[in-house]
């Protein structure tokens, strides 16, 4: 990892103090970048690059100085700091832009057809790998948009995958409430800010903790994260005192089934009326 990192770095000039020949380090063209033609608010530039507040600041300050960008109240909240190109900015952002692409274009050309296809497949890939690796699994208010986009899209999945459709108003615990503390906790999992998964914990005192909404995005799968999410899950539900944990769940899950079994469930008779449910499933916490 390390020596990929140094050849690289030093392979795509980010080591230089003038990044593609301008007058800025990378630093302050990747920031220019992702500002992008619409503009951006300060908080999700932020969010997006993983860049502490102070030095974001220092950033937009020199931008600033340059003629390349301005930042001032968003246009539906004054307290929100928005950052914008200039014509400067956009026209400097163009021709990063272009010169990027000759960068991109000089590290492809020595290669012959097949090996350019290889060198982008293991990018894609490492990115992937990466991005899994930065995933955060954190306890969340189920009403948050982020958290209602994830609840959403794992409905619309089950409506495409079950050969009777998904209804969420006929499923068992539906309601948000049942989702917060005490009765319950929300797991979100995101990636740069952005929601990849999601896993509900429901509270029964005198019975086991059930596991519910158990998803991961599509574009996370295969990277190990619905593994990870069902292991917070349980971690979360050991924290709250629980010794045993149940779910349910559809046959047409087939990927979901094998991740259970995997991972320690066992089938156990129905325990509830779930209307979409096949299989059951129980796993007692170790200590």
């Amino acid at each position: 990892m390390r020596r990929f990192n140094r050849s690289y770095t030093q392979r795509v000039g980010a080591l230089e103090s003038r990044f593609l020949g301008r007058d800025r380090p990378l630093g302050e063209a990747r920031v220019l970048w992702e500002i992008g033609a619409a503009g951006r608010d300060v908080r999700d530039l932020r969010r997006q690059l993983d860049l502490d507040s102070g030095y974001l600041s220092r950033l937009l300050r020199s931008l600033e100085a340059a003629g390349l960008v301005d930042v001032g109240p968003g246009p539906t909240d004054r307290r929100v700091r928005t950052a914008r190109l200039t014509a400067a900015g956009r026209a400097e952002r163009a021709l990063l832009d272009r010169r990027s692409d000759d960068l991109a274009s000089s590290l492809l050309e020595p290669l012959s057809a097949s090996q350019r296809q290889r060198l982008v497949r293991a990018l894609a890939e490492v990115e992937r790998l990466l991005d899994a690796g930065l995933v955060r699994i954190d306890v969340v208010d189920p009403g948050l948009p982020a958290a209602r986009d994830c609840l959403r899209a794992y409905y619309d999945e089950l409506d495409r995958r079950f050969p009777s459709g998904f209804d969420a108003e006929r499923s068992r615990q539906t309601v948000v409430d049942d989702m917060r503390p005490p009765t319950g906790a929300f797991l979100l999992a995101a990636v740069h800010g952005e929601p990849v998964g999601c896993g509900v914990l429901r509270f029964h005192p005198g019975a086991p903790t059930e596991v519910k909404r158990l998803w991961v995005a599509s574009t996370a799968r295969g990277t190990g994260l619905g593994r990870r999410l069902l292991a917070r899950l349980e971690q979360h539900a050991r924290e709250q005192g629980s010794t045993v944990v149940w779910l349910d769940t559809n046959a047409a899950l087939t990927e979901a089934i094998a991740l259970y079994r995997s991972a320690g469930y066992r089938e156990v008779p129905a325990f509830n009326d779930e209307l979409y449910a096949d299989l059951w499933f129980e796993k007692r916490l170790t200590p």
